[in-house]
């Protein structure tokens, strides 16, 4: 039984160490935030607050700041709430937050059920698929028709972040067992900086 969190916690840990290298290493991007682990409401709140004082220091528009706070509440509820546990009742989970000049790159993770990948997959493709009108559309019409998940979301919180950033999501499905796969999503927030 304990083989499946740990092999969860390994496959969610490369994911992470991997997109963290990544930033930078490849992408030469200084880390703004970063955390693995479960996500209290009260980390949560306290990443949020940080990373927008960070972000108004750094010399960032409000527009951008309120951006990254609308994809960071979205994407960390959504670990928060659909968010599954291993074997050991473990919420393994993980975000990091990169930039240089140009943008931000916000990444969430996640345990999801093997079985849910394919739909996920499905209605992230359709998502990256639509244009600007049609994401509005999408996301008017969910608010207003309700419910297809289990758990209160139609994925509207892909559906905001898409919105928000107006860029595409990238993501990743990495199969842990029959039953469990960590799920990784990309963010990119382009930034606007104050005028000198």
């Amino acid at each position: 039984m304990s083989g499946n969190g740990n092999s969860a916690m390994l496959v969610c840990s490369n994911t992470y160490e991997d997109i963290y290298g990544n930033y930078q290493n490849v992408a030469d991007k200084e880390i703004v935030s970063q955390h693995f682990g479960e996500f209290s409401q009260a980390l949560v709140n306290e990443i949020s607050t940080k990373v927008e004082e960070n972000m108004l220091e750094s010399g960032d528009k409000k527009g951008t700041v309120k951006k990254m706070f609308s994809v960071l509440v979205e994407g960390l509820q959504n670990i928060r709430i659909h968010g599954e546990k291993d074997k050991e009742g473990n919420q393994t989970s993980f975000m990091i937050i990169g930039r240089d000049e140009d943008e931000y790159l916000v990444t969430f993770g996640n345990l999801i059920k093997q079985d849910f990948s394919e739909t996920l997959d499905e209605r992230l493709k359709d998502l990256n698929d639509l244009d600007e009108a049609e994401v509005k559309s999408l996301y008017m019409d969910v608010l207003t028709n309700g419910i297809i998940s289990n758990k209160g979301g139609a994925g509207l919180g892909f559906i905001t972040m898409v919105m928000k950033s107006k860029n595409k999501l990238k993501y990743n499905v990495a199969p842990i067992d029959n039953d469990l796969a960590c799920f990784s999503v990309e963010v990119k927030i382009d930034r606007v900086k104050k005028k000198e």
